[in-house]
């Protein structure tokens, strides 16, 4: 009997130590992507396969985990339905059936794989670390590019005639200068949400400089929609929480456009004068408006647009100029899957962002809260910029958008085990 008793326990040692392997396989898997997100995103995606995987093997073989329920994982279904469903009226089914497998792809195992990996406050430390991590080395090679120089020339990212003194436009580990500063959105968000809420002032002046390096970094970039939508997003949480915190806004974004003229030049341009990127922008929306109308339940197919738009090209009139999104986000969605599968997305998007900001617990940690916090002002951020550019059309910002989300719903469960929405 004792050595009956002997063998079970040593058998029940070997299966703890198994799940703790797999575990931290998931674990590890899941830091991994989160660090090459913003550095390299094919090897994110690499990082994202093993994650899929580990998480598989461990669904299969361990008998103490379970899959988790999300709040928003119904929206999120319907979406990936919704996306496959509309390469049914593609043009080019092959092309579309290729984005979607490597976009939605992405999306799907990066939400999955964050939402189920996702269960104590150390690893939600661990994955902050290599977040950050990550943005520094993009932010550090930003300032790079900027002191030696990169000549935009010869680069499609500015008018030249209306610009001819803007030779420098930084875009770091990313496409475009755009793009990246759509990223630097979101990183700013976050580490805004753990400034206000810091509680010593060694901590303060520590994620202060992070944040005044991002905020510093995103004006380098020169990009308009970026720059405004971090601006409204920083400025609107000063006026609901704290004054101080507006007017600090205020005098920060005064300081700059007096030490750089060039950025008060690009953002004034807006009210000013319109340049071949704002007429472009207004005329795509217009095609892009009928284009929906035309096209109301299915879309025209996913990542379809460019293939659709010169039908209703009525101000570039040139084949060989591709367009490859709408830039807004709202209009891009409801033109590729049709507009019941974009209120599926914006289910998740919105819902998810109003979740984290109003939902708070008593419950949760601080650390918790904080980081719902950046998540929700990162998403704000996303919502404002998404009205002039489709800044979730790059496949590792939509990556990164995706962890954040999931994460944050899946720190929420660490403090809820007794609802039954995460059983």
């Amino acid at each position: 009997m004792a050595e009956t008793d002997t063998l079970s326990s040593i058998e029940q040692k070997k299966l703890q130590n198994r799940q703790k392997r797999m575990e931290k396989q998931c674990y590890y898997a899941l830091c991994t992507e989160a660090f090459l997100i913003a550095i390299s995103p094919n090897l994110a995606i690499v990082a994202l396969i093993f994650g899929a995987v580990f998480w598989l093997r461990r669904w299969i073989s361990d008998p103490d985990f379970h899959f988790r329920r999300l709040p928003y994982d119904v929206p999120v279904f319907l979406f990936i339905l919704f996306g496959a469903a509309s390469i049914a009226v593609s043009p080019n089914p092959a092309f579309s059936v290729y984005n979607y497998r490597v976009l939605v792809g992405s999306y799907a195992f990066t939400y999955f794989l964050a939402g189920q990996t996702l269960r104590s406050e150390e690893q939600l430390k661990g994955v902050l670390k290599a977040l950050a991590w990550s943005a520094a080395i993009s932010v550090m090679y930003g300032f790079y590019q900027f002191t030696f120089g990169i000549d935009i020339a010869d680069m499609k990212w500015v008018d030249g005639d209306a610009f001819p003194e803007l030779k420098k436009r930084v875009f770091s580990t990313w496409e475009n200068p755009n793009i990246f500063a759509g990223y630097l959105g979101e990183a700013i968000a976050m580490v805004f949400a753990f400034l206000v809420s810091a509680e010593d002032s060694k901590k303060r002046w520590r994620i202060g400089t992070a944040l005044f390096a991002l905020i510093a970094c995103l004006v380098t970039t020169y990009a308009r929609g970026a720059c405004f939508a971090v601006m409204l997003t920083l400025a609107g949480y000063g006026m609901v929480k704290d004054r101080r915190i507006l007017l600090g806004c205020v005098a920060l974004g005064g300081a700059l456009l007096i030490a750089d003229p060039m950025l008060a030049e690009r953002l004034s341009s807006v009210f000013t004068k319109i340049d071949t990127s704002s007429e472009m922008r207004l005329a795509i929306w217009e095609s892009s408006a009928a284009m929906i109308l035309d096209h109301p339940l299915l879309g025209v197919g996913w990542g379809a647009y460019r293939f659709v738009y010169p039908e209703y090209d009525f101000y570039i009139n040139d084949p060989s100029v591709i367009i490859y999104h709408a830039h807004n986000m709202y209009l891009n969605y409801a033109a590729e899957i049709g507009v019941i599968g974009a209120a599926t997305y914006f289910w998740f998007f919105f819902g998810t962002m109003f979740t984290a900001f109003f939902a708070s617990g008593k419950e949760e940690s601080q650390l918790v809260r904080r980081f719902e916090l950046g998540v929700a002002l990162a998403l704000v951020s996303v919502a404002l910029g998404g009205l002039t550019d489709d800044v979730v059309f790059n496949i590792p910002t939509s990556m990164l958008l995706w962890m954040g989300c999931a994460l944050s719903m899946a720190a929420r469960g660490m403090e809820a085990n007794n609802s039954k929405t995460w059983e």
